[in-house]
């Protein structure tokens, strides 16, 4: 993933995007945890919001994969349908520790 192209996407000088990564990063890891928490225990209104912080947040950096996955947690959250959540919130969070190393690696 190149940094200075996702910031010449979204009008930013590469060390904005870069702060902004670094803060995706630290509330996405937080997000990922309240998830599992709330999918634990199977509680749809903790389960839409925590995916919304993360559907709201990976858009706006670029990342319209993560940001999709995300949307059809909340989705499924806000309809209470769980069946299958856990292994979309698992595919969600590997997808995040992807884009966390190729921005980084990049």
């Amino acid at each position: 993933m190149n940094i200075s192209e996702l910031a010449q996407t979204l009008d930013l000088e590469v060390d904005e995007y870069r702060e902004l990564f670094d803060l995706f990063v630290e509330t996405g890891g937080s997000d990922l945890a309240a998830l599992e928490s709330a999918i634990k225990q199977e509680d749809a209104e903790k389960i839409a919001a925590a995916a919304h912080s993360l559907k709201g947040a990976s858009g706006n950096l670029g990342f319209m994969e993560l940001h999709g996955m995300a949307e059809e947690i909340v989705e499924k959250a806000r309809s209470n349908r769980l069946e299958g959540i856990f292994e979309s919130f698992d595919a969600m969070k590997k997808a995040f520790e992807t884009v966390v190393q190729e921005v980084y690696s990049g």
